[in-house]
């Protein structure tokens, strides 16, 4: 009874709020592992009591303050959903309190180390030439889709959805199609519309990636370049343009491309539409890692805090 529950607050999940499957699979193992705990019944059962030694439990499993409230998060989902549909008539989670999440800067890159993983990846892989064919349609890919991810800000699921007509005819700004199925516009630079040309010259040339709809076909089961596709070609470019490879992910440059518009001057708001952000707040962590720079600054070039 529990997991057929289950199963219908995740389908609500996804049509009501276009939840990712990444997300939705997340949710059902931290139903499990409360189902674990709880035993069999918990659905039905499970009392404010039982959540607070669950969570309790989960702290002394040693899982960070992150997990222990994206896990609570999950529970206070189902059993709302569970009150809604009366399968319930109450919601042991209501008044729980959470750990809260810890607001880490995010990770980024100077725009040196962007210029130089944009070099790399214009470049042929090591061993390769430019008189090879595979080469260049290679070094064309990947330097587009480094561009995209860096000049327009996309997150790697949003990259791998987007459809080539999306960007045909060499278009100032580009629809994109994000979290919840929301739509926003995004600018093109010089630079990433000239990379996109190139590949898409590239591309048009051979008739099976002409067919696919999506601007970087692949043979996955989505019929698209994948998550852990750009990840690994991500790493391989960081060994290439001398960046340390666990410091480069496609967030690191969609985190890259907001500090970045901030330090030159751009202001929130327009950073937040670009982003997709539904809440400013998310969007104002960069202004901590601008404070955070400038702080160090001081300290290093100050006279006064020479000791």
């Amino acid at each position: 009874m529990s997991q057929a529950r289950i199963a219908l607050w995740l389908e609500a999940l996804q049509a009501e709020r276009g939840a990712a499957a990444n997300t939705l699979a997340a949710y059902a193992r931290d139903l499990d592992d409360l189902a674990a705990f709880a035993g069999p019944d918990w659905a039905e059962t499970a009392d404010r009591d039982m959540l607070e030694a669950w969570l309790a439990d989960l702290a002394a499993r040693g899982l960070g303050p992150a997990t222990r409230a994206r896990r609570l998060s999950a529970a206070r989902g189902f059993f709302r959903f569970s009150l809604e549909e009366g399968w319930r008539p109450d919601d042991p989670s209501a008044r729980l309190k959470g750990p809260g999440k810890a607001r880490r800067l995010p990770g980024t890159l100077s725009e040196a180390e962007v210029a130089a993983l944009l070099d790399a990846a214009r470049a042929p892989a090591p061993g390769e030439t430019k008189a090879t064919p595979a080469a260049r349609r290679a070094a064309l890919r990947r330097a587009c889709l480094v561009e995209l991810l860096y000049a327009a800000g996309l997150r790697v699921s949003e990259l791998g959805a987007l459809p080539v007509a999306a960007v045909r005819g060499d278009p100032r700004m580009v629809l994109v199609r994000g979290k919840g199925g929301k739509e926003r516009m995004v600018p093109l630079s010089p630079p990433a519309r000239e990379a996109l040309a190139a590949w898409l010259a590239e591309r048009d040339a051979d008739p099976a990636p002409r067919a696919s709809r999506f601007l970087f076909p692949s043979r996955s089961v989505a019929g698209h370049l994948t998550r852990q596709s750009v990840w690994t070609l991500l790493k391989d470019l960081a060994v290439e343009a001398g960046i340390d490879p666990a410091r480069l992910s496609p967030h690191v440059l969609r985190h890259a491309f907001a500090t970045h518009l901030l330090a030159n001057g751009a202001d929130l708001r327009s950073i937040q539409a670009m982003l997709g952000h539904a809440d400013l707040s998310t969007t104002e962590i960069y202004a901590h890692v601008i404070d955070e720079r400038l702080r160090a600054l001081v300290l290093e070039k100050h006279p006064l805090a020479q000791g």
